[in-house]
């Protein structure tokens, strides 16, 4: 693994409390904490003091679409893991909505291998259901009675409601195959397909940005997750809601989820409300939507009280020239895979939450939910996987400063405190940030060189 790495005089975040110290790291692992520190530096490590700066365990974001294979104009594995690293996430889930969809082991694997050639992240993919991939997803997550643990595959993907991609599974026979005959976490993109068949008619005159939310109402993901809560009840099996955004979906979570199921939420649904949707136009359309201020008030509640397990991003790029077709037409999704972390800590640094509170819903959180194994937190014997953020600076970001290939944020012209100024990778540091200099940072590791197939269960 090379040399080891000694980080000194850092505010580190450890079981939710802010311990002052030293941490050491040998051969990618976490070696010694020491709090109050005193570590005396090795000639074979090298140095990195952190006077002023928190240490946190890498972001683990475990929604990110990197449109590969299919669409590089937009994304592939090798931007989109450089794009994490600057934001300081070092482990990343992606979905299966490629050009083909990637709804075989065969597939799956063809993403793994290109991930080992092209990341400087941890990976892990989803195997994408259709109404007639039973046997694929079987080769991949196992059966109910015999589930499968392997190294870079973390589950299975439903949309239950259309959304970019062709991938879609409305049908209750097919939905009820799949909740019974496969192994692993189910995660479902929770959205009524018949409601949003019905109620399109009803929009089809409308070009305004806010007639999105209105016809994906709060009733129509609604209806999807209480039927995916429903099958996950009857079937005994784990469900994952992906990208919660709505206050009476938080509401019933919070009184009817059972031990099985978790549920996440982004940073933009935390962040935006109907006013930021008129003013941002279609760079804030999104599948579910982005709704009202009382949505955004009681996911944070919901929060806050742990009836959301974690925090995703679904970075979703598509091209700005797309972008700014306007309402319909421009397609739904946005980067945040970057700007996930120096987001959520600026609501920190506004007294919304705590840093402990960004690393419990950031890193933790992801780890526990898909049982993925040494990452998170800081602790002897994990995986190195850190961030060294700066809580002192505020800078404003532009559309120029990001990493992703579709070139722009949905945060464009907004003030972020905390961001990444080191981002360690199995104890190599992957990207760094003088924030005298550019926003967007140095990526400093070759593609493919750093990162490997996340481990999960017990693997």
């Amino acid at each position: 693994m090379g040399r080891g790495l000694l980080i000194t005089n850092a505010e580190m975040i450890i079981e939710g409390n802010i311990s002052f110290g030293d941490l050491r790291i040998k051969n990618g692992l976490i070696h010694t904490v020491a709090i109050g520190g005193g570590l005396s530096i090795n000639d074979d490590e090298d140095l990195i003091d952190a006077e002023g700066l928190y240490l946190l365990p890498g972001v683990i974001d475990p929604q990110v679409h990197f449109r590969e294979p299919g669409q590089p104009e937009r994304e592939n594995i090798a931007t989109g893991s450089r794009a994490a690293a600057s934001g300081g996430v070092t482990s990343f889930l992606d979905m299966p909505n490629n050009n083909p969809s990637a709804v075989s082991l065969e597939s799956i694997n063809d993403k793994i291998n290109s991930a080992s050639n092209s990341a400087i992240t941890n990976y892990g993919f989803f195997i994408g259901a259709t109404p007639n991939n039973l046997t694929e997803l079987q080769k991949a997550v196992g059966t109910f009675e015999n589930p499968k643990n392997v190294d870079g595959i973390c589950g299975t993907k439903i949309f239950m409601g259309s959304s970019t991609g062709d991938l879609l599974v409305n049908e209750q026979d097919a939905l009820e195959k799949i909740f019974a005959g496969t192994g692993g976490v189910i995660a479902v993109h929770a959205e009524d397909e018949d409601r949003l068949n019905i109620r399109k008619p009803n929009f089809s005159h409308r070009t305004d940005v806010a007639a999105h939310a209105e016809w994906r109402d709060s009733e129509t993901a609604l209806i999807a997750t209480k039927r995916a809560a429903q099958l996950s009840n009857d079937h005994s099996h784990k469900l994952h809601i992906l990208h919660l955004t709505s206050g009476i979906e938080a509401d019933w979570l919070a009184n009817n989820k059972r031990d099985l199921i978790t549920t996440e939420v982004c940073p933009q649904h935390l962040t935006f409300d109907e006013n930021d949707v008129l003013e941002r136009g279609t760079r804030l359309i999104m599948n579910p939507p982005i709704r009202y201020e009382e949505d955004r008030d009681k996911l944070w509640r919901r929060l806050k009280d742990g009836t959301i397990d974690c925090i995703a991003t679904d970075h979703a790029p598509h091209t700005l020239e797309n972008k700014l077709l306007g309402f319909p037409k421009a397609h739904s999704g946005m980067p945040g895979v970057e700007t996930s972390l120096p987001m959520m800590l600026t609501h920190a640094s506004e007294g919304k939450c705590s840093i402990p509170d960004v690393v419990r819903w950031m890193s933790e959180g992801p780890a526990k939910v898909y049982d993925i194994q040494n990452k998170g937190c800081i602790e002897q014997g994990k995986d190195a996987d850190l961030v060294l953020i700066n809580m002192e600076e505020q800078k404003t970001i532009e559309d120029r400063d990001v990493w992703s290939r579709v070139g722009w944020t949905a945060y464009a012209g907004m003030s972020m405190t905390g961001w990444p100024v080191f981002t360690i990778v199995n104890g190599i540091v992957v990207h760094t940030r003088n924030l005298n200099d550019e926003l967007r940072g140095k990526s400093i590791v070759n593609p493919g060189s750093v990162g490997s197939s996340l481990k999960f269960g017990t693997n």
